[in-house]
């Protein structure tokens, strides 16, 4: 224990924050069900008896192995017009969709001034009215903890989707979603930290754009929102409404939603059934199923926050030359000395960093002991992380 403490000043400590990444690949073959389909002894995908989302497991969810991935669901709100139409169908989940989609967007959109619940809106504006284009029927991927760590890292994300219109080869034709750009074009208005817009990008496989646009050309569109710090990803379900023809002409863009204009829907199940029929009348658990089919691939760069407060020791010249260790003396000789007009010596082995009551808070090892003597001064740097 020490006896002689050095008082640490202001200019002695500095605070920095580094930023970890690490490259996170999900595989279509994980989430559409690797080991058997949800309800399946050695499912990966877990379904609750209250039929509100799926959780995607990396092994069977019962193993003790397993980790948690990411869960799934999807919601609309009641100015949607498949609200409207579930409603009086009498679809038996379309009050569950339109709770999940109120708690969410509590949570990542707020509230306005008079108390009500925001919408999702296209553009980023999430505190506009009005005419401003909505998200009102959305799918949500909510990405655990142990993968998005303490955020996603911005302009990272990147999510394909089989967009073929037939149901047996979803996955020979590919849109892919990314948050370009949103490194420098973020928004920061939402309770739950900040957030990206999602935007359809094209290749050769597939053509997003407004009217009708030829093969080999690379066109947006904004179809999400992706919050960074909750580790949310919201999606429009008109991801799925894109048409196509035999000549790849695809769907056009209205009001930042994708509109379908062609001749060939895109089939989500073995019934035929296209997105918003699921959205109107099919339970949460057979819209997930069907967009967990379709997932071809996510990745993404986690983030991990390390902040470390730098402390600089500084030793003079005529300081800290003894040692308090009761082995420095022998018969009242210091050890280290061969004779007694030798300059005391002392080796730095670790630093104590002690509260202003002298209670030791934290304990530096040095990776070799350090010479002092009175000839020399230096300066010890100790990084406490946190």
């Amino acid at each position: 224990m020490a006896t002689i403490f050095k008082t640490i000043l202001n200019d002695d400590k500095t605070t920095t924050r580094t930023l970890l990444h690490e490259a996170i690949p999900i595989t279509g073959s994980i989430v559409s069900g690797t080991y058997a389909e949800p309800g399946v002894a050695g499912s990966n995908i877990k379904q609750y008896s209250h039929g509100m989302f799926h959780s995607v497991y990396d092994y069977p969810y019962l193993s003790s192995s397993a980790n948690h991935i990411f869960d799934l669901s999807c919601g609309f709100h009641a100015d949607s017009p498949i609200y409207s139409n579930a409603n009086s169908s009498g679809s038996s989940d379309y009050n569950k969709k339109n709770n999940l989609y109120n708690q969410m967007a509590q949570v990542l959109a707020g509230y306005d001034v008079t108390g009500s619940v925001l919408k999702f809106d296209v553009d980023g504006a999430i505190n506009s009215s009005g005419d401003d284009p909505k998200f009102k029927d959305v799918i949500f991927m909510n990405f655990s903890r142990l993968l998005a760590k303490d955020e996603i890292k911005k302009g990272s994300f990147e999510l394909q989707l089989g967009v073929s219109a037939s149901y047996n080869t979803v996955h020979s034709k590919v849109l892919t979603i990314k948050d370009s750009n949103a490194a420098t074009s973020y928004f920061v208005n939402s309770p739950a930290g900040e957030y990206g817009i999602l935007k359809v990008t094209s290749d050769d496989t597939h053509i997003i754009g407004p009217g009708n646009i030829e093969d080999h050309t690379v066109y947006t569109a904004s179809c999400g929102l992706l919050f960074y710090q909750a580790g949310i990803a919201v999606l429009t379900q008109n991801i799925f409404n894109v048409f196509h023809s035999s000549s790849m002409k695809m769907g056009r863009i209205s009001s930042g939603s994708l509109i379908s204009n062609g001749s060939e829907a895109i089939s989500m199940d073995s019934t035929g059934s296209q997105i918003n029929d699921l959205f109107r009348t099919g339970t949460i658990n057979a819209i997930n199923n069907a967009v967990r089919r379709r997932i071809k691939k996510v990745s993404f760069n986690n983030t991990t926050e390390l902040n470390s407060t730098i402390y600089f020791c500084r030793v003079n010249a005529n300081e800290f030359n003894y040692s308090s260790n009761p082995t420095y003396l022998s018969s009242s000789q210091i050890r280290v000395k061969r004779t007694s007009t030798d300059a005391p010596v002392s080796y730095f082995t670790t630093v104590g960093l002690y509260s202003a009551d002298n209670e030791l808070l934290a304990v530096a090892k040095l990776s070799e002991p350090l010479r002092k003597d009175p000839t020399s001064d230096m300066t010890i740097r100790v990084r406490l992380d946190y």
